[in-house]
């Protein structure tokens, strides 16, 4: 018998792999599969974690109405009779799960734009901006890139005098969201206002180099940018702000001179290379008017904007947004909070990435 020799090589060590345990017996085919004690109407269904959902388990509340006769009986029956949600409270979840939408690149600019002046272009960003701002978890900022005095900050109680130039002043010393917090000021439903400068002659000088250096340092701090343009689209911001929109919201008036101008600005944008912009482009029919005897037929207004944008929603008149003063969601008529949640959601769409 022969010693093995020490030098001799010997094969490395292998770890024994772990054998997968045998899968249970089957029955045979009409055999009765009996089923666990409380697991009825699990069978064949892989449990896990996320099986054990609130609604599943809280019996009370299972499809509980939100209001309305449907939580009377709801409740007269101690949660036996689930007579379900209303269609409004389904159209409700289903507008805010789009206006909810992430934004899938992170960041997301959204132009807010008109020809013509006194149509409700500033009231809207702020509108729209205020309702993202509520629904959603992540922030939300609006930019005043009007060159003539903008008038966004009118629209919100002022918590700084600084302006968008100061920000442009400043930027290499923005590090920290609590350094840009000090250049802007947040509504109750927090949006943020980045306001412009007062002085139109020195307004006028915020080019579209400056506006990209200024969204430069905010996608680094906001998830949603809308921008509150200028009337004219031949302006000096006007091309740095067309150039990194991914969105485009145009307000119009119901009117003849109103819609003629909105329908100008899409011509010039599709002449301009911007028909993609305008192809995935929401307009707004906003009424800044009481009802009057106005005898423009509006169903044939929008379907005219339709036939070339992706939607068209309409803001009734409010005497509140009349006023304007500072904005408050909750202040506004039922219909204009419905109108404005409509068009979140529309821009919502959006967010998860280019519309076909």
């Amino acid at each position: 018998m022969t010693r093995e020799d020490p030098l001799e090589e010997r094969e490395p060590y292998r770890p024994r792999r772990r054998q997968s345990p045998p899968p249970p017996p089957q029955p045979a085919f009409g055999s009765p599969g009996r089923q666990a004690a409380g697991a009825k109407g699990t069978a064949g269904v892989r449990q896990t974690a996320d099986s054990l959902d609130p609604v599943s388990l809280l019996r009370g509340r299972r499809n509980a109405p939100a209001g309305g006769w449907r939580k009377l009986v709801f409740k007269a029956s101690a949660g036996l009779i689930k007579p379900g949600e209303s269609p409004e409270v389904r159209r409700r979840r289903e507008l805010l799960t789009r206006a909810r939408t992430p934004v899938a690149t992170g960041h997301h600019r959204v132009a807010v734009l008109s020809l013509k002046g006194g149509v409700g272009k500033t009231t809207t960003t702020v509108g729209l901006g205020a309702t993202l701002a509520s629904v959603r978890g992540d922030r939300v900022i609006a930019v005043d890139a009007n060159p003539d005095r903008g008038t966004l900050s009118d629209k919100v109680e002022l918590e700084t005098s600084a302006t968008v130039r100061d920000l442009l002043n400043e930027r290499q010393q923005i590090k920290r969201y609590v350094d840009i917090r000090a250049f802007t000021s947040q509504a109750p439903s927090r949006l943020e206002i980045l306001a412009s400068d007062r002085d139109p002659s020195v307004s006028e000088a915020f080019s579209a180099a400056d506006y990209q250096s200024v969204s430069q340092v905010l996608e680094n701090f906001y998830s949603i940018c809308l921008t509150d343009c200028g009337t004219g689209l031949l302006h000096s911001a006007m091309s740095g702000v067309l150039g990194l929109a991914d969105q485009l919201v145009l307000v119009s008036s119901p009117s003849v001179d109103g819609a003629r101008a909105a329908s100008a600005t899409l011509d010039w944008l599709e002449a301009h290379h911007y028909a993609d912009l305008v192809k995935a482009a929401t307009v707004v029919l906003c009424s800044v008017r009481p009802r009057s005897k106005s005898t423009v037929d509006l169903d044939r207004l929008e379907a005219h904007f339709a036939a070339r944008c992706r939607a068209v929603i309409r803001v009734p008149y409010d005497p509140h947004l009349e006023e304007g003063a500072e904005i408050d969601l909750d202040r506004l008529l039922p219909a204009t909070r419905e109108s404005y949640l409509l068009l979140a959601a529309s821009v919502g769409d959006g967010f998860g990435g280019p519309q076909a």
